[in-house]
């Protein structure tokens, strides 16, 4: 009978260490949440351990160091991006980690200025530093076999959102934006761009300065149709945006005279045709509005005097001096304006600190 009672306890005993080895096993890991980690290539079990932070649950150290120990995963660590929460078990977990079964990165491509920009957008994404980034963007041999150079590579990203692995290296980044690159100019895209006479990466130069000119979406084709009427005719296209990328001033409210003297290809003001690149990434929606801008004789535009972010757009010369002496009589009447606002604070300050 005692026996009885002896094997009796140490199966009630062995039923309930399975039960619990079972729920650390299937319980939740880190809760229902999102909870994003990354391992490194110098990871051990220990900076696991912390990452995950396992403390949260008494029973996830001991089950992980178990699988851990059972299957030599402290001899395998493999670097990724993580998802450690979202309800999955502890289990699932170890697997994935284990596997190497990474949570992509979910690329949203923004609209960015300069290759430095773009590095520094890549270098926040990946297991890759900035600087590794800007090393490929103006590898001229690795960017050649793209048909790019380092004034074109940003044709390369399409703004879109796109899911890649955080331990991509830079070389497979540019592999991956040259394939979603070559799916979205596909041979309908391709042949509108060769029927305005353009290739892909002039389009994107059109569509770069069309981007940087406005930001209304409905007036983008009509600007785009401006430019390549100017194009056409083989005059200068005189964008402002282009001469703030030559200076790299990209704070430059006005330009002056002073500005247009700058020496430099991207200075539409000196050099006729097209710059040697896009002056930033351009969103889809001017990408699309150079393949299909507005059909108009257009060849000048100037920004509204109510300050709306549209353009009065004229066909001769004499029609834009006056579109362009009403921006600027609205300019000077709100600088004015400024001034006397700044004069009033100032006054009074000094009002306050000398009856204080």
């Amino acid at each position: 009978m005692e026996k009885k009672k002896q094997l009796y306890l140490l199966a009630l005993m062995a039923v309930s260490l399975i039960v619990v080895v079972l729920g650390a096993l299937f319980s939740s890991f880190a809760g229902k949440e999102p909870r994003i980690i990354f391992l490194d290539d110098d990871d051990t079990l220990d900076s696991v351990y912390t990452k995950t932070a396992m403390n949260r649950s008494f029973l996830a150290r001991p089950t992980f160091a178990l699988l851990s120990t059972l299957t030599g995963y402290g001899a395998h660590i493999r670097p990724g991006r993580y998802d450690v929460g979202s309800g999955t078990s502890t289990l699932q977990v170890f697997r994935s980690l284990r596997n190497g079964r990474q949570t992509p990165v979910r690329l949203t491509i923004p609209v960015l200025r300069t290759n430095r920009d773009l590095a520094e957008f890549l270098g926040k994404n990946f297991q890759a530093k900035t600087a590794d980034f800007e090393v490929i963007l103006q590898d001229s041999s690795i960017l050649a076999t793209y048909d790019k150079t380092p004034a074109t590579v940003m044709c390369l990203f399409v703004p879109n959102t796109y899911e890649i692995f955080w331990t991509s290296s830079p070389k497979a980044v540019i592999a991956r934006m040259h394939k979603e690159y070559q799916n979205f100019w596909n041979e309908k895209r391709t042949m509108e761009a060769k029927q305005l006479g353009l290739t892909p990466n002039q389009v994107t130069t059109v569509a770069s300065i069309v981007e940087q000119e406005t930001a209304y979406n409905p007036e983008k084709p009509m600007v785009a149709g401006m430019y390549l009427n100017r194009l056409k005719q083989n005059m200068p296209l005189q964008a402002d945006p282009t001469v703030k990328f030559a200076l790299g001033d990209f704070t430059l409210r006005r330009i002056l005279n002073q500005h247009l003297r700058v020496n430099s290809p991207y200075n539409t003001y000196k050099q006729k045709g097209l710059p040697p690149g896009p002056i930033c990434i351009p969103s889809v929606e001017s990408i699309n509005a150079v393949l299909h801008r507005a059909e108009h004789d257009y060849l000048y535009m100037c920004a509204k005097e109510d300050f709306s972010g549209s353009h009065n757009f004229a066909t001769t010369y004499a029609e834009h001096q006056k579109n362009a002496a009403k921006y600027t009589a609205a300019l000077n009447a709100r600088c004015i304006r400024s001034l006397c606002w700044w004069l009033r604070e100032c006054s009074n300050l000094k009002y306050k600190v000398l009856f204080s």
